[in-house]
């Protein structure tokens, strides 16, 4: 089968976890209004959400809650594909992401088995792959697979390294799949955007200030939703594109040797590292001489 190419979504089939709010959510409008149908995954909508499925999404978007670390949830989203649009997804968004909270993070360190920030950004949208691919190739059909990845992706960050390790390992998977565009006509992409103004940030302001945000450092998310459409329908985008979107511009990034972005969203004044990297501090001031004063 040849290469995706340009692929329009009039009248596909997309699936998109984490639709109920951010930059998922916009992709799904785009998605709507672009011809397509709709299943937006999630744990729950937001007010917003909400009103344009009773809306403008009446009749062609569909909410089925979704617990992404769960495989059998994963499955069910193409057993509903099937069964209320006829067909398997064309279109796949692995969008449902955490940042570091307070019940999954390197730093707090409070669970014990597992990171379930790592099931979430890593294992559910590896999982959701292999089901994507399994299904397309059962139809004979090309579809396109998109992660949401970051900027974290290409850089180290010392408060939130648990992050960062998640987002390098998409980034990963993604160049990694690059040859089933020309093998199987499945395009695997990924996004990498900066800050975005999304709840994620908007809903703690305490992260806010301890990372440095901004207005002028960040970028809206109906901008990276239009430009995961771009990495959906536009030939210029094959298989393994990993696309730059921040406030310096988009780049698609290369292997090796990538210059970093220049602008504010990627430079951290040393006033705003020093705040970012109090917390961890903090941690290891109070665990420093712990484990040889009890002994």
């Amino acid at each position: 089968m040849a290469s995706v190419g340009g692929f329009s979504m009039k009248d596909k089939v997309a699936v998109v976890t984490g639709a109920g709010s951010g930059i998922n959510f916009c992709f799904a409008q785009i998605a709507v209004r672009q011809g397509a149908r709709v299943i937006v995954a999630d744990l729950k909508l937001t007010e917003g959400a909400e009103k344009f499925l009773k809306d403008e999404g009446a009749k062609s978007a569909i909410f089925v809650k979704c617990d992404v670390t769960k495989r059998a949830d994963l499955e069910n989203l193409i057993t509903i594909s099937e069964k209320e649009f006829g067909d398997v997804p064309d279109v796949y968004i692995a969008g449902a992401g955490i940042f570091e909270p307070a019940w999954s993070n390197f730093w707090d360190d409070t669970e014990d088995d597992r990171y379930a920030e790592v099931d979430i950004n890593v294992t559910h949208p590896m999982k959701l792959a292999r089901i994507a691919i399994k299904s397309l190739l059962r139809k004979n059909k090309k579809g396109v697979f998109l992660i949401v990845s970051s900027l974290a992706g290409f850089q180290g960050t010392f408060s939130a390294p648990l992050y960062c390790a998640t987002k390098h390992a998409v980034i990963g998977f993604v160049r990694s799949m690059a040859q089933l565009d020309e093998l199987e006509g499945i395009k695997v992409v990924a996004v990498a955007p900066g800050i975005v103004r999304t709840p994620m940030w908007l809903d703690d302001p305490a992260k806010m200030a301890q990372f440095g945000y901004s207005d002028e450092n960040s970028i809206t998310p109906e901008r990276v939703a239009d430009d995961m459409y771009s990495l959906v329908t536009e030939e210029k985008y094959p298989g393994g594109t990993c696309l730059q979107c921040s406030v310096s511009g988009v780049k698609t990034l290369g292997t090796w040797n990538i210059a970093p972005p220049a602008s504010a969203g990627t430079t951290v004044p040393p006033e705003v590292l020093e705040r970012n990297n109090a917390p961890m501090r903090e941690i290891m001031k109070k665990e420093r001489g712990v484990l040889t004063n009890n002994k």
